[in-house]
């Protein structure tokens, strides 16, 4: 429930957002039924806006595998990178997207930390997301299957995490009293401020806790998302097509959505290597049992990508009933990866279209990068994921001109993989 006479709007000098403070929570708690546990939690909450560039930015970071930081040795690297290399170098990777991309968002989905290997989770959870804090970029985070493997329980984890600064993950959305798992909330990307879309949401987040694994004695394998969550999804996903085709600047349709998790769903097992844009170089480990979330988001019918990590040397981007599924690359130098292949991230950039007047209206389209940690941060894989008029790969001198002013020439890349073809790519500075 928002309260507007109970809110006081900041003007930031960030133009992306503005900063929301809930002045009266005890007025709030009588006017709805939100639990006292998260009255308490409340804080300033950033409003997220597309820029007067009329640009969002999205950076991906999946399974860090974060755990003691220096003494934690990195894992899969070729010989010559043995020595010295531990965590710290996720952490100088993280620094480095973040400074060659300056996204409006930082995502996390999952694996974070490592567990097993992480002596106090609390403190490998700080220096995980330290770039993030330290960058003032807003950011959120979801849980993956390792996360609370640690001193911290999946609830205690996103406990913490929502308490850091510059965060707007949250345990659980505060409307919905009974949901499963933890870290299941969506966030609303504003207009352009002083447009007709400036208080309205023109591109939708949902973020879901996909589980770890399975509870069910007869069911093997890894966690999925549940029907209470589906449930929470298709509500707010009814929620948001309901404002957005109502006055101001009324809609025919939904607004785009974006979702992210951490477990593929099976529907990723649907591509062979023919009709994706990316590598498959390991099986999908999805949970044993389809719960129907794909279906759910199709019948929603505002979701046009989804994005996970977990399988770690998988990196593809393939389209299956108007839904893009998308793997971001292992990001973690503790994570398993593959030798000589790349620890990468996975960039999402909406545009907006220009109105007839000549301002900033709804989304025209989305494309996506990935950049790899090769001393280059190289961008490969261009593509539109989704457009008003159609969608697939971005043309090599289209994409190099206008997705990142880092970008100083375009050539071909060949990584080398038993899977892998020709790919597009443009070298970056060296940051």
């Amino acid at each position: 429930m928002v309260i507007k006479n109970k809110c006081i709007f900041v003007s930031y000098s960030d133009p992306n957002f503005v900063i929301v403070v809930v002045a009266a929570v005890a007025a709030l708690l009588s006017l709805c039924s939100v639990p006292a546990s998260a009255a308490a939690a409340a804080k300033q909450e950033l409003k997220l806006r597309f820029g007067r560039n009329g640009e969002f930015k999205i950076l991906q970071v999946a399974d860090m595998h974060y755990a003691d930081g220096k003494t934690t040795p990195c894992e899969d690297v070729l010989p010559s990178q043995v020595h010295g290399c531990s965590d710290l170098n996720t952490t100088a990777f993280l620094n480095r997207m973040i400074s060659a991309e300056k996204p409006n968002l930082v995502v996390f989905t999952g694996d974070n930390i490592y567990g097993f290997d992480a002596t106090d989770a609390a403190k490998s959870l700080n220096a995980a997301f330290a770039p993030a804090i330290a960058s003032n970029i807003p950011w959120v985070s979801v849980l993956g299957n390792h996360d609370q493997e640690s001193t911290l329980s999946r609830e205690g984890v996103m406990k913490h995490i929502v308490t850091l600064a510059n965060t707007l993950s949250r345990v659980n959305p505060s409307e919905v009293h009974v949901i499963d798992g933890f870290g299941n909330y969506d966030l609303e990307i504003g207009g352009v401020k002083g447009t007709g879309f400036e208080n309205k949401s023109v591109l939708n987040l949902y973020f879901l806790d996909s589980g770890d694994y399975s509870t069910v004695p007869s069911i093997p394998g890894y966690g999925w998302i549940k029907p209470s969550q589906q449930f929470w999804f298709e509500r707010s996903s009814a929620k948001h097509r309901r404002e957005y085709m109502s006055k101001p600047e009324a809609k025919k349709g939904p607004a785009p959505g974006l979702a992210y998790f951490h477990i593929p769903l099976p529907e990723f097992a649907s591509f062979d290597s023919t009709n994706f844009t990316g590598v498959r170089q390991e099986g999908i480990s999805s949970a044993s049992v389809n719960s129907g979330f794909f279906t759910t988001m199709v019948a929603a019918g505002d979701v046009k990508a989804v994005f996970t990590g977990h399988d770690h040397i998988n990196d593809f981007c393939g389209e299956l009933t108007g839904i893009q599924l998308c793997y971001a690359g292992g990001f973690g130098y503790h994570a398993y990866g593959k030798a000589g292949w790349k620890r990468r991230a996975r960039v999402v950039e909406a545009t907006l279209e220009k109105t007839e007047k000549g301002g900033w209206g709804a989304v025209k389209s989305i494309k996506t990068w990935k950049r790899l940690d090769d001393g280059h941060l190289t961008v490969v894989d261009g593509q539109v994921l989704w457009s008003k008029r159609s969608s697939g790969k971005i043309p090599l001198h289209n994409f190099c001109h206008s997705s990142a002013q880092s970008l100083q020439s375009c050539s071909v890349h060949q990584e080398t993989s038993n899977q892998l073809g020709v790919m597009n790519s443009c070298p970056g500075h060296i940051i």
